[in-house]
């Protein structure tokens, strides 16, 4: 008896993740599969031909310096929550919603150069990828604002510390996705241009 006692004792915890963790990656997988699926659409179609060539908007430069600052900021904050400093993560939270903002204005400014060169979304196939794959980033960039604002008015009432971090780490954890997904999609769109 007393071997079978020492073999469950033995045996592993399984792994746990706190439940909107989990389904904060699950979303993020289906996100990375829907721009995996038109990235390859745009190959695909890239291909077939009857495909206007057009510059990229400059002002991609700078929102892609926008993003990963933003995601530096973002971090200093996290760091700055592990040790209980409550100023600097309200002030690095602040500069990292700030910088969502200028990214998504930033945005609007590709668009009307993109119309300045007559690239609309309907017409030329290329225009239209370029409007969904800037558009579906913005309102997923959208989303990360708002949820950085909820953090920061969590962070404003002093709710954000070394021993209450989900909510932060889940934030952190969702914007660098989306900074790593508009450089992914900036080098595409720069490599398959």
């Amino acid at each position: 008896m007393e071997e079978n006692l020492s073999f469950i004792e033995g045996a592993e915890q399984p792994l746990a993740m706190h439940p909107k963790k989990f389904a904060l990656w699950l979303f993020i997988v289906s996100v990375v599969m829907v721009f995996a699926g038109m990235t390859s659409a745009y190959i695909v179609r890239q291909g077939e031909g009857n495909w206007l060539e057009f510059d990229l908007p400059n002002v991609f430069w700078y929102t892609s310096g926008i993003i990963i600052l933003s995601s530096l900021s973002l971090q200093w904050a996290y760091s700055s929550a592990k040790k209980d400093n409550f100023n600097n993560i309200k002030i690095g939270l602040l500069i990292t919603v700030i910088l969502g903002i200028a990214f998504l204005v930033g945005q609007w400014f590709s668009w009307e150069a993109l119309v300045a060169e007559d690239v609309y979304f309907v017409g030329n196939p290329s225009g239209s990828f370029m409007y969904v794959f800037t558009g579906l980033h913005a309102v997923h960039l959208i989303s990360g604002v708002i949820f950085l604002i909820i953090v920061l008015i969590s962070a404003l009432r002093n709710k954000i510390h070394s021993q209450k971090l989900a909510q932060l780490e889940m934030c952190v954890t969702y914007w660098h996705f989306l900074g790593g997904l508009w450089l992914y999609l900036f080098m595409f769109l720069l490599l398959n241009h």
